[in-house]
């Protein structure tokens, strides 16, 4: 008794089973979450640290290599880098992709508790961290916009009522506030009129504390009573700090605040503004969660906007900029009609085949029951409806009906010859139960290896690896048991009628390509040699062939956003930078293809820095980096700054986030010299480099500096301290803090420094006073005098390594594999020393290590096969007649590719293993029925294997024609996963086309040389009997 038996036997129970199964599907359907590709997350922690006042190199040896080489103790860190720039510090740590984010958050806390006793003392907060996903790419940004607001006032509505509900709503990850800081009371000090009353720097700072203290004070009680006791001590407001006493003269005469100083309400930080095209405008970038429903999610924020905008002032606008869900629904929409269309197409094939209603009603029911119970199977294991997991979805179409095509087609030929239904589902499903099962093991088998793949790949592909083994699956059971007592049921014998005029054209066609390949066959059996030397060239060609194919990482996503990255020169002012934006802006905006631009300048990026979101409008003709390649040329020749954008896309691979570009190259060595001018010669060479565009390095080279000289001898003798001189420097250049002030919604600060003439040029440092040991105001210029020099823009870190960064584009139509050539070539021929280190890093790094571990799984995949072959026939020739189908379809997958200009991706990949598992299924129908034929008819191998190919030319063009169909919607969508579905249908398509000619011919004269092999290796065994089958096949007997 067959696996189907007792299911033909039992209908009831049969469709009962097959009802619960879609069920549970379509109520897993519901929940599972859907976001734009699987989720890939990167453990990583960000630290950041600051210190007013303090220049580049001061952070990165006082704060960054301290913190660098406690970090440095923690196990698993994959990569470490860090950038220093004015007053801040930003270490990112990413772990291996088998770290738990809150076990490393631990261990991050940890180092910097004992980092803390080296860094330096006047760091008036201590070292943060958080955790984020650099792969994930904004789903949101929101900004926040007034006519009659300052920045200010809307920052702090964004970082105090906005942001904190948004971090609530389930699946958000974190939120960005930028554009400006937060609330302030800046004191603007007049030297001149310091000097005059003969007060100093340090004496305001210190009444500015005194003034706006907040301590406990205590309460006092009667018997019957109790009264709190407060004061007033606390000073809000830049108008109730005017008539603070700083100083008293000789003659009982009181100055105030207001007489020496300028105030104002401002901003924390006056070098950050954010923009909406041309208007100040606060942003609010938001990121996903981990695995989060980015649909789900970004819902969540628009109706927790509702509630927001009403608790807003009038004045003030909160606005969506960029929206992920859109674009997330009309891929998701477009690929579920892909997905319709790929169903229509494969029951098209079985109906033209079978020409019989009711036989492809049965297959055409074998589809959406297996797809919807692998819904079931998906959300157990936790996966998601994304561009992979629906691409996986689509290619099973093809796979899942050559089950029950197999099955129906071999039981529709017992009818067709008067056999009863019951019996020829029965028998017919005992006969092909082992094909069945061999095909469907052998397909699961290829992406063993795939599910043990480490690293980024192995994670990215894992859900798709296994979305499609379990669709394979789910239809094997359905089609051992479903499918045969559907066919016992509906499929009738074969009643005389009249044959229409299309059926009768399709019957002629069918049986012309039938005694076509009938005498065909006979050629090329008789001319064995010639058919197996062909065989031998299809393999060398495929070596070839995949030598000199474009090789590319993962299409790029035409997502219509950019994000771009402005850099200006190292001496260029704030306001000067902000005029050159403003430049950029206008002509961004002005762009045909531009929607809305937005962005912000300074913050972490440093004040000649900017960062840009670009909205490309709807129907844009140009891909979307092409878009931004042309929008940068076209700032490009504004002096002193350079901009570079990249299309925003869902999976980013390391490197350094604010880049504006896809890949990079990084120099390391100890010799900051060395690495200086290895950095720019190798800038300047890709430069030049054809295919390249966007070419960027974070080494800006030396800025403009200036050095107080101190003659301390002089200093000494007139009672001036070292420690004062720093303190009076930092009090004047540094927007240091000096008081908090605590309201019931948050604290601000009181930021001293100099006024607004005295921070144009250097010579205002000698004009600045310091009070000695004596309490008389000393001149700076008496003890000392100014020397021009430099200093770095920016000190980089990689692995506790001085290093620089060198980032790219590519052009259009440039494959990575092309671009990452020629820079290994150019960067060779320069002849770097041993003491400089240049290697890959992110995207391109990953790309590199792909493209050896390719072949490995290549090899991998048809080694698992060829076990699971062996093990199932029993046999060691037999799966090696299988394989040799294999050589064919990877010659037609890169033709298809080269012809269509396609770069072989990591998709293409995929598209190649796939095609391991489905043209080898046509070569298990004719291998598994010649060796039937051996065994129990008593054949020779000649006319066994040539029955087999006449008799299985039917169900093998049925099932090959079911995958090209199935695959050829792949190639027809135009959202913005198109291009990473399309080099998966152009392998599978081009794949089986070649193969389907070739394999048909050099299938049987395989078998035949190697069963000729086998009896001459393995002499036939005294006890057995032609009609003794393996134990593997007892099942179809």
């Amino acid at each position: 008794m067959s696996v189907s038996s007792p299911f033909v036997r039992r209908p009831v129970a049969t469709t009962l089973l097959a009802l619960g199964i879609v069920l549970l599907g379509l109520l897993a359907y519901q929940r599972l979450p859907v976001a734009p590709l699987p989720n890939v997350s990167f453990p990583t922690i960000v630290v950041s640290a600051n210190l007013s006042g303090a220049n580049p190199e001061t952070m990165a040896s006082t704060v960054a290599t301290p913190l660098e080489r406690s970090l440095g103790r923690i196990a698993g860190i994959s990569q470490m880098t860090s950038s220093s720039s004015d007053g801040s510090t930003r270490i990112i740590v990413q772990f291996d992709l088998d770290k738990d984010i809150n076990v490393a958050a631990r261990e991050v806390q940890a180092a910097i508790n004992n980092a803390q006793p080296l860094l330096p003392s006047g760091m008036t907060s201590r070292p943060s961290y958080r955790k984020m996903n650099p792969a994930a790419a904004p789903i949101m940004i929101l900004s926040v916009t007034s006519d009659t607001l300052p920045t200010s006032e809307l920052y702090r509505l964004a970082d105090e009522r906005i942001a904190p509900p948004i971090l609530q709503v389930p699946g958000v990850g974190d939120v960005n506030v930028g554009g400006s800081s937060s609330p302030a009371v800046r004191v603007s000090l007049d030297p001149r009129r310091l000097e005059h009353a003969g007060v100093s720097l340090t004496a305001v700072a210190n009444a500015i504390r005194s003034a706006t203290t907040s301590t406990p004070t205590g309460f006092v009680a009667s018997p019957a009573s109790r009264w709190e006791v407060d004061t007033d001590s606390q000073l809000m407001r830049a108008a109730a700090f005017e008539d603070l006493v700083v100083a008293r003269g000789e003659d009982g005469a009181v100055m105030h605040l207001g007489d020496v100083a300028d105030l104002e309400d401002g901003v924390e930080d006056r070098y950050n503004v954010g923009f909406q095209n041309d208007q100040p405008a606060v942003l609010l970038v938001i990121s996903a969660s981990s695995g989060a429903n980015v649909i789900e999610t970004i819902a969540g924020i628009r109706e927790r906007m509702a509630t927001l905008e009403s608790q807003l002032p009038q004045s003030a606008s909160l606005s969506v900029q960029l929206d992920r869900a859109p674009g997330i629904r009309a891929s998701l929409h477009e690929t579920q009609l892909t997905l319709m269309l790929a169903i229509a197409l494969v029951v098209l094939v079985v109906f033209l085949f079978l020409r019989n209603a009711r036989a492809t009603l049965i297959p055409s029911l074998a589809i959406p029951v297996s797809l919807i119970g692998t819904f079931a199977m998906m959300h157990v294991m936790g996966f998601s409806l994304d561009t992979l997991s629906l691409m996986a979805l689509i290619v099973s179409i093809g796979f899942l009906v050559d089950d029950a095509i197999v099955v129906v087609e071999n039981i529709a030929r017992h009818i067709e010859r008067d056999m009863p239904p019951l019996r020829a589902a029965l028998q017919g499903a005992r006969e092909v139960g082992f094909t069945v099962t061999s095909m469907s093991v052998s397909l699961v088998a290829v992406f063993v290896p795939l599910l043990f793949l480490g690293g980024f790949i192995g994670r990215m592909f894992f859900e798709f690896a296994m979305t499609l083994s379990l669709a394979v699956l789910v239809s094997l059971v359905v089609s051992l048991t479903l499918t045969p007592m559907l066919c016992a049921r509906w499929l009738r014998p074969v009643r005389r009628r009249r044959t229409p005029g299309w059926e009768r054209a399709l019957l002629a066609c069918g049986r012309g390509a039938q005694r076509l390949y009938d005498r065909s066959l006979d050629v090329a059996l008789r001319h064995r040699r010639l058919t197996l030397l062909s065989l031998v060239g299809v393999i060398v060609l495929n070596g070839y062939l995949y030598a000199v194919v474009d090789k590319g990482f993962i299409p790029q996503q035409d997502t219509g956003r950019l994000i771009g990255f402005v850099r200006g020169d190292q001496s260029l002012s704030f306001d000067a930078m902000s005029d050159k934006l403003r430049t950029i802006r206008e002509r961004l905006a002005s762009a045909p293809e531009v929607h809305s631009v937005l962005g912000f300048m300074g913050g972490r990026g440093g004040g000649a820095s900017a960062t840009l979101f670009v909205t490309l409008k709807d129907g844009h003709t140009q891909g979307t980096q092409a878009v931004g390649n042309r929008l940068a040329a076209s700032v490009g020749d504004l002096p002193g700054v350079s901009t570079s954008m990249m299309a925003l896309q869902d999976i980013r691979i390391g490197g350094r986030q604010n880049t504006g570009t896809q890949y990079e190259i990084t120099l390391k060595s100890d010799d900051l010299e060395l690495l200086d001018t290895w950095s720019r010669r190798i800038g300047d060479t890709l430069r030049g480099l054809e295919g390249l565009t966007g070419v960027d390095s974070d080494n800006r080279g030396e800025g403009q500096a200036v050095e107080l000289v101190v003659d301390r001898d002089t200093a000494r003798r007139l009672g001036v301290d070292m420690q004062d001189v720093d303190t009076l420097l930092g009090n004047a250049f540094a927007q240091r803090s000096i008081a908090s002030l605590y309201d019931a919604d948050n604290q601000r600060y009181v930021i001293l420094e100099v006024d607004a003439d005295h921070r144009q040029a250097p010579e205002a440092i000698s004009r600045l006073h310091v009070i000695n040991e004596a309490g008389d105001s000393i001149p700076v210029s008496a003890f000392s005098h100014l020397e021009q020099s430099t200093s770095p823009v920016s000190v980089n870190h990689q692995g506790q390594f001085a290093s620089s960064t060198v980032s790219f584009n590519l052009a259009e139509g440039v494959s990575l594999g092309e671009a990452t050539e020629r820079i290994r070539q150019a960067v060779n021929d320069l002849r770097p020393p041993t003491a400089l280190q240049v290697d890959f890093e992110g995207s391109a790094a990953t790309f590199q290590s792909g493209m050896q571990a390719m072949p490995w799984l290549i090899l991998a995949a048809l080694v698992t096969v060829y076990l699971v072959l062996g093990i199932l026939y029993e046999s060691y020739i037999h799966p090696l007649t299988i394989l040799s189908t294999l050589p064919s379809a990877g010659v037609g997958a890169l033709l298809a590719l080269m012809l269509l200009d396609t770069p072989f991706t990591l998709i293409a990949l995929i598209g190649i293993i796939l095609l391991i598992g489905v043209v080898k299924k046509n070569a298990i129908m004719l291998v598994d029925f010649a060796v039937s034929a051996e065994r129990e008819r008593g054949l020779d191998a000649l006319e066994a294997v040539r029955e087999a190919a006449l008799v299985r030319f039917r169900p093998i063009m049925m099932t090959t024609l079911a995958a090209i169909l199935g695959a050829v919607p792949l190639l027809l969508g135009t959202d913005e996963n198109a291009a990473l579905r399309a080099p998966l249908g152009i392998t599978i398509i081009g794949g089986l086309i070649l193969s389907q000619v070739l394999t048909l011919y050099t299938t049987p004269v395989v078998y035949l040389y190697l069963d000729r092999l086998h009896r001459r290796l393995r002499p036939a065994r005294l006890d057995a009997t032609p009609n003794e089958a393996p134990p593997a096949c007892v099942g179809q007997r």
